[in-house]
């Protein structure tokens, strides 16, 4: 990959993020506009796409774009760049740190580097295709690995779609592995639990209708920390999968066994 596109990459990533924490602390819920039913905007989603959209057509004007908010640009390009300019919006909303910044570039439809920046968490991940995921926080630089985990202590996360058959969908699920694993719990950002699957902390993450804004980044991560990443038929996950399990490995035919057995 060109050192340039990192640099711009990690550059916009940084300067969105910091933008975006200082408008943290004095949010306003009163000010958010509704996408749908589950879903909200904030001047921020829209403050921090800009920023990095900005930095993208400066630099790199032929190259494609998709964005959570604009949505797809025109452009015909072997480099895709994959943005949720905040990703745990709701959080971020109620002054829950566990929100994030996400950016994934692919190359001829495989992605080659993701980008995860939470800013109150002061914690920022990187994944770059056959070179490690990272976790960079204090200044300190420290490689990621899938936990080891497989029986007993599983700890699983999910999250959703926007439409109602992935709301349902992923309560079931909820209900099923909340009855009969240590526990289950949806943490509001995608991005940032797939950065906690990569690093060890929780074992795996189930997406019915996921966004590849929202996932993007977070699968190389955890590809890259020696991870699995497949839709809900095992099949490896590509950028038009329309659902994600991502998990350390050694869960993921259980898991994909729960959502098959359970009809989810």
């Amino acid at each position: 990959m060109e050192k340039k596109i990192k640099k711009v990459a990690r550059e916009a990533v940084r300067q969105a993020g910091e933008m975006a924490a200082r408008e943290f602390a004095r949010f306003d819920r009163a000010s958010i506009t509704l996408k749908s039913h589950h879903e909200i905007l904030t001047k921020v989603d829209l403050a921090s796409e800009k920023i990095i959209i900005t930095a993208i057509k400066k630099n790199f004007p032929e190259h494609q774009i998709l964005s959570e908010e604009s949505g797809r640009n025109r452009k015909v390009s072997d480099y895709f760049w994959i943005i949720d300019p905040i990703d745990g919006t709701t959080n971020f909303s109620m002054h829950n740190p566990l929100w994030s910044i996400s950016l994934a570039i692919a190359f001829k439809g495989k992605l080659i580097l993701g980008l995860i920046y939470a800013p109150i968490l002061g914690e920022f991940y990187e994944a770059e295709k056959g070179k490690g995921a990272y976790l960079f926080v204090d200044q300190k630089k420290k490689r990621l690995h899938v936990s080891r985990i497989k029986k007993g202590k599983v700890l699983n996360t999910f999250c959703h779609g926007r439409d109602e058959k992935h709301v349902r969908r992923a309560i079931k699920y909820y209900a099923y592995q909340k009855l009969h694993a240590l526990d289950c719990r949806q943490l509001g950002s995608a991005a940032l639990e797939l950065a906690f699957v990569a690093g060890g902390g929780i074992e795996s993450i189930m997406i019915p209708g996921a966004n590849a804004w929202d996932v993007a980044a977070g699968v190389l991560l955890v590809r890259e920390a020696g991870g699995r990443v497949t839709d809900f038929a095992g099949r490896p996950w590509n950028l038009t999968s329309p659902d994600m399990l991502a998990s350390n490995g050694r869960v993921h035919a259980d898991i994909l066994k729960v959502i098959k057995t359970q009809k989810i």
